[in-house]
């Protein structure tokens, strides 16, 4: 019995004036397991009820309040204890200004990431498009967004990118997006004839929703063609690349068949003989 309790009183010295004890890391462990259980059950009371998508919310603000709530237990219990929690953070005022230091961007993250389920300007299923990646989001953790591109790659997106970076959110306003094709003709050509394929090709197409019905706008007189811009809504903007694809095929065909010609950039030369 002397022999344990001269285990549990074994004085760990941390300098001259911290001095920590086998028995203290004990209640410390204690504590610190209690915690971990009352939070648990707070947990799971709380998103019992809870809908899917908030309960996923509610449990990734937790994860990092929880660690908080570790944090805060374990000081108090240790200057309980009197041992001198002021002393250990002096002596390792260095040491918590580099990891500081280091931890800045992932802090910024994690704060990041709160807004981010606070506000809710971006839910799973989401499109979105920052630095000119577009993906969609599969997941959102408290430090970083996943979101799977086109190509069936997944982008990790850093939460601290939505506050420095602009945010296009695709489907913020519902799954219906406004698609255009911009196409150029000769001039000289038929342009009601040009308005009316382009709308042939847009209605022929599956993906194409008739109401809002396809619109076509003659855009300018450049260079070397007459500028067209068909417009049209799909309900999948995720997909678009390939009924814009199609629709491209489709307008090459019709014109084809209509003596529509697409002209290349041209360039007068004069040539002047001194």
């Amino acid at each position: 019995m002397n022999r344990f309790e001269e285990f549990l009183n074994y004085d760990f010295k941390l300098g001259d004036v911290v001095h920590i004890t086998v028995k203290h890391i004990l209640i410390v462990l204690i504590v610190f397991f209690l915690t971990a259980i009352i939070l648990s059950l707070i947990k799971r009371f709380v998103t019992r009820k809870l809908p899917k998508e908030d309960k996923l919310k509610f449990t990734s603000v937790f994860s990092f309040a929880k660690y908080l709530v570790y944090l805060v237990v374990v000081i108090i219990t240790m200057q309980n204890m009197g041992i001198q929690i002021t002393a250990i953070l002096t002596a390792s005022a260095a040491l918590l200004v580099g990891v500081g230091l280091a931890l800045q961007t992932f802090f910024q993250d994690i704060i990041s990431g709160i807004f981010i389920l606070l506000d809710q300007s971006v839910h799973v299923g989401d499109i979105i498009e920052i630095d000119g990646k577009v993906g969609r989001v599969v997941e959102i953790k408290l430090r970083t967004t996943r979101a799977v591109t086109i190509d069936n790659k997944v982008l990790v997106i850093p939460n601290h990118k939505y506050l420095t970076s602009i945010l296009y959110n695709w489907t913020e306003n519902g799954n219906l997006t406004r698609e255009s094709v911009s196409v150029g003709v000769s001039y000289g050509s038929d342009v009601k004839l040009v308005e009316n394929l382009l709308l042939q090709a847009a209605r022929e197409h599956e993906s194409v929703l008739k109401d809002p019905e396809p619109t076509v706008f003659f855009i300018d007189f450049g260079n070397s063609s007459l500028d067209f811009r068909l417009v049209f809504t799909i309900d999948n903007s995720f997909l678009a690349i390939y009924p814009k694809s199609d629709i491209r095929f489709r307008i090459n065909e019709l014109f084809k068949e209509h003596g529509i010609t697409i002209p290349f950039p041209q360039r007068d030369i004069h040539v002047y003989n001194n």
